[in-house]
């Protein structure tokens, strides 16, 4: 009888203890951008490896995490004043890059649809060139350079003083007329963001 109830421990034990996964699991990002997550290499489904953050184990000291962390920190992308916001929006014609302006914008409130029509007009805006970026003439050239972000982060959307980005284009009309664009500026999360001036 002890001999059975031994056997059935034993069983139950091993019972109980979780499975190991028979191969690893590959963290990718594919080629429309999404995440992967497959038994696969990466390479096999066309897509980009990606490394999971290194986690710091007990025995390191504080002393090596220091060492090994970069020498730079990561880029900030999103603006935290008027003339850092308008210098991203210049950098992103100058680029030709219609996504860096599209995440220079909130796209709360959009569906999916109007959000990639949106996109491509931007895509479309982009090739023209930029003359000139800046406040409407009516406006102080640098309004949320006082600005306090504690008073301003506590409202969900909270609007700028000076509150448009005013851009100037070049026509593509054949007149020769620039084409003038205005964005209204909208502090949340501790930075500044364009939303399209309806």
């Amino acid at each position: 009888m002890r001999l059975l109830t031994t056997l059935l421990w034993f069983v139950l034990i091993l019972w109980a203890m979780p499975g190991r996964a028979q191969t690893d699991i590959h963290r990718c990002i594919g080629a429309n951008g999404n995440a992967l997550f497959t038994d696969q290499t990466c390479a096999a489904m066309q897509a980009t490896t990606v490394h999971a953050a290194a986690k710091p184990s007990d025995d390191v000291t504080h002393t090596a995490t220091i060492a090994s962390a970069p020498a730079e920190p990561p880029p900030v992308l999103c603006a935290g004043t008027f003339n850092e916001l308008r210098q991203s929006v210049i950098d992103a014609f100058a680029n030709h890059n219609a996504n860096r302006m599209a995440g220079l914008m909130l796209w709360n409130g959009y569906g999916g649809s109007a959000a990639v029509a949106d996109i491509r007009a931007l895509s479309a805006l982009m090739q023209q060139p930029l003359l000139d970026a800046g406040p409407p003439d009516n406006a102080d050239a640098s309004p949320t350079g006082n600005s306090d972000p504690s008073t301003t982060d506590n409202a969900a959307e909270a609007p700028v003083s000076g509150n448009q980005l005013v851009l100037h284009l070049a026509g593509n009309d054949g007149s020769g007329n620039p084409r003038e664009l205005r964005y209204g500026i909208v502090r949340r999360s501790g930075c500044l963001w364009l939303r399209n001036a309806d």
